[in-house]
């Protein structure tokens, strides 16, 4: 591993250049590029839809008096997290989730480092939780979405349970696709199978009460179990069980100035008509989809991973192999990439020339709260090295809007598979909308669109 001064000086070099692993510049040749509008260097404050709305229904509770029944209950993070810590539950790790984000915000902030990890994805937490099982003999606390169930079956059928090792922990569990609440078509799959996956699994579970008391007794019955039978409790937390919590913003280095959403926009505008287009979970694909209509672009060149986090690269490269003589390029996150970054290794392995994977790294989970990836170490994570441990035959860093669109232009003349590494700051738009074609509408317009030779 380089020393963390020797990357300090890359990093500074980075503000006016773009390295490759080999040692050689990707902009040798002169060619024209889009780098899209100027970037704003502040962000004015403004509260979120959720904090709106925990404030109106703290008005309307004011208003209910004495009616309890009309009464809203919110559960505070750290009261939450002072009773986990009354029944001896004081180690933490999971991957974060939006249904959580309150709740996991506090534990990043205040739980002694020692006593919270956030892991590449659900699996890695059961087991990370069940070695600090072994080496205390306490009851840990695993958070992730219900999406990270199938992450879990493994770890939780052949290591947690009664009849293999019998390791007690609380699964805290965001129930997105609720039955009954709006949500996403991938969601809502989920959220009526969910209940269903634990029973399979042998694993009893209850909603989280979103009330002090409440949420205090359902934690002792958990307590009680785990005691008693010695394996895994759930617990499913609902949409607004926690009140807000802010999470202090992790600060990006000076340099990384472009958002997530500028780096996209600069990508498209300096692709051609016929470059395909895999993009990641999460912010981006809902950036990309709104670029596209802004643009007046139509859809049918992106496949929009609204699902299956983590799994954005493989697709890609199922395409790619598959439609040699197209440009597959695959936008991705930081945080998707480290929840499965053994496909990096299939598709360095691959040989696929026209592979060219792009990572927007801005070191943190920013759609589900923003807490950091291990990615925002910057001095000493580095996706381009790991890239060519798997074989892929070039890497690439950008920082400035210049140097993006260089680099994209240069990576489509390259044989692949290619690593791009853009470095960017956190945030998003407030006013960021959903796709408004269903999945199936983008499948179709896709799937003709990549039939066109």
């Amino acid at each position: 591993m380089a020393k963390a001064g020797t990357l300090r000086r890359f990093s500074r070099l980075l503000t006016n250049n773009i390295y490759i692993s080999l040692g050689r510049s990707c902009c040798g040749i002169k060619q024209e590029f889009h780098t899209g509008p100027k970037v704003c260097k502040s962000q004015t404050y403004q509260k979120s839809k959720q904090e709106k709305q925990y404030e109106e229904q703290q008005r309307r509770n004011e208003d209910a008096g004495e009616l309890t029944e009309l009464v809203r209950d919110f559960l505070l993070p750290d009261e939450f997290y002072k009773s986990c810590l009354n029944i001896g539950v004081d180690f933490f790790c999971g991957v974060p989730d939006s249904l959580l984000k309150d709740f996991c915000a506090y534990v990043t902030q205040n739980a002694p480092k020692e006593k919270h990890v956030i892991t590449a994805n659900e699996g890695n937490a059961v087991a990370v939780a069940t070695g600090y099982h072994l080496a205390t003999g306490k009851h840990p606390m695993v958070y992730l979405q219900n999406s990270g169930l199938g992450n879990i079956i493994n770890p939780v059928m052949s290591l947690t349970s009664p009849s293999v090792y019998s390791v007690p922990m609380i699964l805290l569990i965001g129930w997105r696709g609720e039955p009954g609440k709006r949500d996403e078509p991938q969601h809502l799959v989920q959220g009526q199978a969910t209940p269903g996956l634990l029973a399979a699994l042998g694993i009893p579970f209850q909603p989280l009460p979103d009330y002090e008391d409440g949420a205090d007794q359902a934690l002792l019955t958990a307590k009680h179990y785990m005691e008693k039978s010695n394996a895994p409790y759930a617990f499913l937390v609902k949409r607004q069980t926690f009140a807000p919590y802010k999470l202090k913003k992790i600060p990006t280095p000076e340099e990384y100035k472009l958002s997530r959403e500028e780096a996209m926009k600069i990508i498209i505008d300096n692709l051609s008509q016929k470059d395909v287009v895999i993009s990641a979970t999460g912010m981006l694909s809902r950036e990309l989809f709104e670029y596209r209509v802004a643009k007046d672009m139509g859809h049918e060149k992106d496949f929009l991973t609204v699902g299956s986090m983590g799994h954005t690269s493989t697709i890609a490269l199922g395409v790619a192999m598959q439609k040699p003589k197209r440009q597959i390029l695959c936008l991705d996150g930081d945080g998707s990439v480290i929840m499965h970054m053994g496909a990096m290794a299939t598709v360095g392995q691959s040989n696929q020339t026209n592979f060219k994977h792009i990572i927007i790294n801005n070191g943190a989970h920013d759609s589900v709260g923003g807490q950091p990836t291990d990615a925002a170490n910057h001095d000493e994570f580095s996706f381009s090295k790991i890239a060519e441990g798997c074989g892929y035959r070039r890497t690439m860093v950008a920082v400035t809007p210049e140097e993006v669109a260089q680099c994209v232009l240069d990576m489509r003349g390259m044989d692949g598979p290619v690593l791009l590494e853009i470095k960017s700051r956190t945030g998003s738009r407030k006013d960021l909308g959903r796709p408004t074609r269903s999945p199936i509408e983008n499948k179709e317009d896709f799937m003709h669109f990549l039939a066109i030779n």
